[in-house]
C-alpha cells in the first residue's frame, strides 16, 4: 500500500535524510587505499548512534552491518569485511538510517585513489541517470516516467541497467511501496501525489546487466565481472515538483 506522509512524518524524514547526507559527508576523506570496508562500516556507526540515530541495515533481514559496502563489480549489498581497498577502486556507501521510527536512505559510488576512465564515465553517467529520473518527479506523472527517463539515459550512454534491481517507497520502513523499476514504460505505473516519498536508484553495470548473487545470500555482483556503479536519493513528491532529502553535502 502506498502511504502518503503527514507533515509531521515529513519533518521526521527530513531529519534522518539529513543525516544520511551528514554521514556520506564524514566518511568520504576516510575512503582511502589501505582502510578495510568493515573499518568504515565501524565509522559509521559510531557517526549514526552519536546522532541519536539508528542504522537500520543491521539486523534488517538478517544483514549484519551498518552500511552496504559494495566495491567494483559488487552491484549491491556487499558486507563489510577486512577487504582493504586499493587505489583504483571504487565503492558504493549505502546506508539506512532512522530517525524516531522513520527512514532516510542513499547511496553514492566513490572512487580511491585515481580510477581509470571507464570507471569515471561509469561513475559521472549513473549519478546523471538519477536526476534524469528525479527530473520526472511531480503530481500527475506515474513512476513508469521514472523508470523509462533512467532507463533511456543509461542505454544512450551504452551502460547496462540491472533489472533485477530497484527502488522502492520509503517511510516507517526502509522497503515500502511502490516498486521504482530503473526500467519501464512512460505513463504506466502508480501515479506520483503530493506527499509520497521514494528512494530512486539507478544500479548500472559498465558491461552488461546480468548480475548473480553470492552464497552469503545478500552480495549481488555483474556476470561478466565490468564494474558497477549506484546512485540514490530520498525523494519528496510536492505539490509542484520534487524535494530531494538526502542532499549531497560535499
Amino acid at each position: 500500500m502506498i502511504t502518503i506522509k503527514s507533515e509531521r512524518e515529513l519533518e521526521l524524514m527530513r531529519h534522518a535524510g539529513m543525516l544520511v547526507s551528514k554521514m556520506h559527508k564524514f566518511i568520504k576523506p576516510y575512503i582511502k587505499a589501505g582502510i578495510t570496508t568493515k573499518e568504515l562500516d565501524k565509522l559509521c556507526e559510531d557517526f549514526i548512534l552519536k546522532n541519536d540515530a539508528v542504522p537500520s541495515c543491521k539486523g534488517y533481514e538478517g544483514f549484519p552491518a551498518t552500511l552496504c559496502t559494495s566495491v567494483n563489480d559488487t552491484v549491491v549489498h556487499g558486507i563489510p569485511d577486512n577487504y582493504k581497498l586499493k587505489d583504483g577502486d571504487i565503492i558504493t556507501i549505502d546506508v539506512v538510517i532512522g530517525y524516531k521510527g522513520y527512514q532516510g536512505d542513499a547511496a553514492w559510488t566513490y572512487a580511491v585513489g585515481e580510477i581509470d576512465d571507464d570507471k569515471k564515465y561509469l561513475m559521472e553517467h549513473t549519478e546523471k541517470a538519477l536526476y534524469e529520473g528525479i527530473k520526472e518527479v511531480k503530481p500527475g506523472n506515474r513512476i513508469g516516467d521514472i523508470s523509462a527517463a533512467v532507463q533511456k539515459y543509461a542505454e544512450s550512454h551504452n551502460l547496462g541497467v540491472v533489472h533485477e534491481l530497484c527502488g522502492h517507497g520509503i517511510g516507517r520502513d526502509m522497503h515500502e511501496d511502490p516498486e521504482v523499476p530503473n526500467f519501464g514504460i512512460e505513463n504506466t505505473g502508480p501515479r506520483l501525489k503530493p506527499g509520497m516519498v521514494i528512494c530512486i536508484e539507478p544500479m548500472l553495470t559498465f558491461g552488461k546487466r546480468y548480475v548473480y548473487q553470492l552464497d552469503d545470500d545478500w552480495t549481488v555482483k555483474t556476470e561478466d565481472g565490468e564494474p558497477a556503479a549506484h546512485y540514490e536519493h530520498t525523494v519528496l513528491v510536492t505539490d509542484d515538483g520534487y524535494e530531494i532529502f538526502t542532499p549531497r553535502l560535499d
